[in-house]
């Protein structure tokens, strides 16, 4: 009799624990109880060093000097409460810095990168259908001459004619002009040339200056030729480039060729395929 009955236990037991199982697998999701969240860590983003905090728009940073040896502009600062950038802005300045590396042999942009404090590309935007507005006027230092003029202008058309895709409208006034040449007797230090640029939060130039001598630092006279040659240098900054570090480039800090080299054309090609802005 105790074996028969031990017999029905254990057989109603395994009756409740099938059915148990069979309730559990055919009862509706709804009813079961959540599961925790899984966090998956190959989908999180660190940040780190390289981190900028996207700043407000339309606030300008000016230069001083971009063609001399003056400090460049101070990154602007971090206002509380402002958000980082995205994963996809992350991932296309890590793209940036990936071109910039990968064109150390012919181009010098990470020369310019490193030369600038705030690490951003500085460049126009959007300005073939709507030019630059230039005010390019004759000058009252001794030894300008007409032909200065005429000079600067081709320094312009060599970097149009280079590939840059920026053009330059020569016919604005003073008042209304984006870049305006000065012309000035001697600089007091070793230079012939000085561009000063300012730009918006997003490394989009705004507005330029550029300054260029009649004499050079020994007080020789410069002819016409020469100032094509400064203007080139000159022109070279305005459009977003900084010093090179080789003689053989029109970028180099104390120009020695007459013309721009295959790697002022493809450093500047570059720049201009490349979004502007940090690369922090």
């Amino acid at each position: 009799m105790i074996e028969r009955r031990l017999a029905f236990i254990i057989a109603g037991l395994t009756v409740f624990f099938v059915s148990a199982v069979l309730w559990n697998l055919f009862t509706p999701s709804t009813h079961r109880p959540p599961r925790a969240a899984r966090v998956d860590s190959t989908s999180m983003v660190v940040v780190r060093a390289d981190t900028a905090v996207a700043p407000a728009r339309g606030t300008l940073d000016t230069t001083v000097s971009r063609g001399g040896q003056s400090p460049a502009p101070l990154a602007p600062p971090v206002s509380a409460g402002t958000s980082g950038p995205s994963y996809m802005e992350l991932l296309a300045r890590s793209e940036t810095r990936r071109r910039i590396r990968a064109s150390m042999g012919y181009t010098y942009l990470n020369e310019v990168v490193a030369q600038s404090e705030d690490s951003m590309l500085h460049r126009w935007d959007n300005r073939i259908l709507t030019p630059v507005r230039v005010f390019l006027g004759p000058g009252t230092a001794a030894n300008f001459q007409p032909g200065f003029l005429d000079a600067v202008r081709g320094a312009f058309q060599r970097w149009q004619e280079a590939g840059v895709p920026v053009r330059f409208n020569f016919d604005a006034d003073s008042a209304s002009a984006e870049v305006r040449f000065r012309w000035r007797l001697q600089f007091e230090i070793q230079r012939t040339g000085q561009t000063d640029l300012s730009w918006d939060q997003d490394g989009h130039l705004v507005s330029g200056v550029v300054t260029l001598a009649t004499f050079d630092p020994a007080g020789r006279p410069l002819a016409a030729d020469d100032i094509r040659v400064v203007a080139l240098h000159e022109i070279g900054h305005l459009i977003g480039l900084d010093h090179s570090s080789d003689s053989t480039d029109v970028m180099f800090a104390t120009t020695k060729v007459r013309d721009l080299s295959p790697r002022d054309i493809a450093s500047a090609l570059l720049l201009y395929q490349l979004p502007p802005g940090t690369l922090r």
